[in-house]
């Protein structure tokens, strides 16, 4: 592939009117940043790693005509990612994957096809057992101190135990998903970050090949899609990016917002609607992926009065949409936002997800009425990257809990519930053979080669 950059290159003066959305600037107070942008129009130019061009989609509208029209705005990365170098910090997240977020059309469906079918079989009861089971265990770990950060604590690794159960991974690998995963996000060593996630979920699919069992890794292999090992992968860099990362920045930002926001204050008392308003409103105002769902226009084109050049990354701002000023409408209690997406792409997972959310902070504030936060809210620091919108720690004080007696320990340790099937199982396709063609390929695809 060539090293050329989309775009002019660094230090030319067409760069000088884009934005960057890196650094410890943006990182801050990216709301200003946001609100900057809108001098430009519903979409503004900007630079989302340094010497890669991109437009940022700030408007609502505008956005989700882009997310509603896959035709005229595909997701296939592949004419950008010629252009690029293979060591570009944002080529992980955005380089081509044969899975249901960069795909469109038939190919779409039938990789789509075997995710939702898999998420459907899930039962949502047994979903909630597990999650209350786990929450219960880390708060017995952490409660005797008296304080505690709810990130590194609890919001990092519920998500996790929830993947690990659901997925059928056990906790080594489940550990070193989170390490990949969190690079990426991060743009700390992408590359590296890339490379482990890739030869822990081909372990992962290895292991259920010859184990299958009742996980959705094993119906994924099941589905009549009858996915091949690369393809799986895939998948699961989907699945898992969208279950871990995100699930953690919403209970972590949930609980910033209820804890430091007197309008949620009764929520400290176990209001279930309070946490449910809570949880909308940090959707609409500070979604765990900030900004992301890139479309690759196929020639230019005009949108909403913006030239947008041919194979140029067109990102969606969700933050930025779901706080575009001109929305004639009231955001409390509406669920109109753009935090799931919208269209073909729009998130097949949120009711899960939301469901993990809600019961993770519902066990916290039940548990530990008096919670507090231990620093000033705007001493609050929030991680680098601007793909998604999440605090680095969250401290917080409470009146200690008494250790937890060895029986109940013992009681609340985790078991995964016998049977996760809401559905008659599908019959099982033939098995694929793996080979290192495919992890060789595969890494040489997430490097940009």
């Amino acid at each position: 592939m060539t090293s050329d950059r989309s775009g002019p290159p660094p230090g030319c003066p067409a760069h000088a009117s884009r934005t960057p959305l890196y650094g410890p600037d943006f990182t801050a107070d990216p709301t200003r940043v946001y609100a900057e942008l809108r001098r430009h129009g519903s979409i503004a130019p900007v630079e989302i790693a340094p010497g890669t061009p991109a437009m940022l989609v700030i408007g609502y509208h505008t956005a989700l005509e882009v997310l509603r029209e896959p035709a005229r705005f595909p997701r296939d990365p592949r004419r950008w990612q010629a252009r690029v170098p293979a060591d570009c910090p944002v080529l992980p997240m955005m380089g081509y994957r044969p899975n249901a977020l960069f795909t469109d059309g038939a190919v779409h469906a039938r990789v789509r096809g075997a995710a939702t079918s898999a998420l459907a079989r899930i039962d949502l009861n047994n979903l909630r057992s597990y999650v209350e089971q786990s929450a219960d265990m880390l708060i017995d770990r952490f409660g005797p101190a008296g304080k505690a950060d709810l990130i590194s604590e609890y919001a990092r690794i519920l998500p996790l135990m929830v993947f690990n159960l659901l997925f059928g991974c056990p906790p080594d690998l489940g550990d070193r998903l989170v390490e990949g995963m969190s690079g990426i996000f991060e743009l700390v060593e992408p590359e590296k970050a890339n490379e482990l996630l890739t030869r822990t979920l081909f372990d992962l699919v290895a292991l259920k090949r010859a184990q299958p069992g009742p996980d959705m890794t094993s119906w994924l292999m099941e589905h009549p899609a009858d996915l091949t090992d690369e393809e799986m992968v895939h998948q699961l860099v989907t699945l898992q990016a969208g279950g871990t990362e995100p699930e953690m920045n919403l209970i972590g930002n949930g609980m910033r917002l209820l804890l430091s926001d007197d309008r949620f204050a009764h929520a400290l008392s176990g209001g279930s609607l309070a946490i449910e308003d809570a949880i909308d409103e940090i959707l609409w105002t500070d979604p765990p992926i900030a900004n992301y769902a890139t479309h690759y226009p196929l020639s230019d084109i005009s949108l909403a009065g913006t030239h947008l050049p041919e194979g140029e990354p067109v990102v969606i701002s969700f933050t930025g949409a779901n706080t575009d000023p001109s929305l004639p409408f009231e955001r409390t209690g509406n669920r109109a936002h753009l935090a799931w997406g919208a269209g073909p792409h729009t998130c097949p997972a949120q009711m899960q997800a939301r469901l993990i959310a809600s019961v993770a902070i519902e066990k916290l504030l039940d548990r530990l009425p008096d919670m507090r936060l231990a620093v000033p809210v705007e001493r609050l620091t929030w991680r680098p990257g601007f793909f998604h919108r999440g605090l680095t720690a969250l401290p917080v004080e409470f009146v200690p809990l008494p250790a937890p007696a060895p029986a109940l320990a013992e009681h609340r340790e985790v078991t995964p519930p016998p049977s996760w099937p809401a559905e008659t199982p599908l019959p099982r396709a033939s098995s694929r053979s793996r080979s290192q063609h495919w992890r060789s390929t595969l890494m040489g695809w997430w490097r940009g080669q």
